[in-house]
C-alpha cells in the first residue's frame, strides 16, 4: 500500500490497531510479452502488485494510477477492470499490529509509459514474471487476482 495514506493514518490516531475497512485500488502491469510486474514488499518479503488505499474523493482509477506510479515509476495509460476482491481472505494484520479488512478493486494495465523505479521504503525489488514462472510467495490477499489474471479473466 502506498505512501499517500493520510486518511487511514488519521483514523489510526482514533481507533488504534482495531480493524478498519479499507478500500484499495490496484494495478497488475502486463508487458508486451504477457508477463506481469510484481514487487517484493519490504514489510513481509512477499511478492505483490502495485496498489494502495483510496483517499477521500479520489476515484479508484485515480488511486490505482497514483499507487502504480508511486511504487513502480510506471504510469498507466489504460486500465481494464479485473475484479473486486473482498471477504475473510482479504483481512490483514500489518507487522505494526494495524488490522484491515480490504476491499480491493483490481485493474490490468497493458498500455503504460515511464521508467521502472521502485519505491525504496515499500519495495525491495521489481521484476516481470511469465505465467509459468510466478513466485510461490505471492502476498496471500492477492493470490486470487493473480490467478484470475493467469486465467485470462481480463
Amino acid at each position: 500500500m502506498g505512501v499517500c495514506m493520510g486518511y487511514i493514518m488519521d483514523l489510526r490516531k482514533i481507533v488504534g490497531h482495531r480493524t478498519l475497512l479499507q478500500l484499495g485500488a490496484s494495478v497488475i502491469i502486463e508487458d508486451s510479452e504477457g508477463r506481469i510486474l510484481l514487487q517484493k514488499r519490504t514489510d513481509n518479503h512477499t511478492w505483490s502488485y502495485a496498489g494502495g488505499s483510496v483517499e477521500p474523493d479520489e476515484s479508484v482509477e485515480e488511486a490505482a494510477c497514483r499507487e502504480c506510479e508511486e511504487e513502480t515509476g510506471l504510469i498507466p495509460d489504460e486500465l481494464v477492470f479485473l475484479g473486486i476482491y473482498s471477504g475473510k481472505h482479504m483481512h490483514y494484520i500489518y507487522p505494526n499490529g494495524d488490522e484491515v479488512s480490504n476491499v480491493d478493486v483490481v485493474f490490468i494495465c497493458r498500455k503504460w509509459h515511464g521508467t521502472m523505479k521502485k519505491q525504496e521504503e515499500e519495495v525491495e525489488e521489481l521484476r516481470f514474471f511469465a505465467k509459468e514462472e510466478l513466485p510461490e510467495n505471492i502476498f496471500f490477499t492477492e493470490r486470487q487476482a493473480v490467478q484470475d489474471w493467469k486465467e485470462g479473466k481480463a
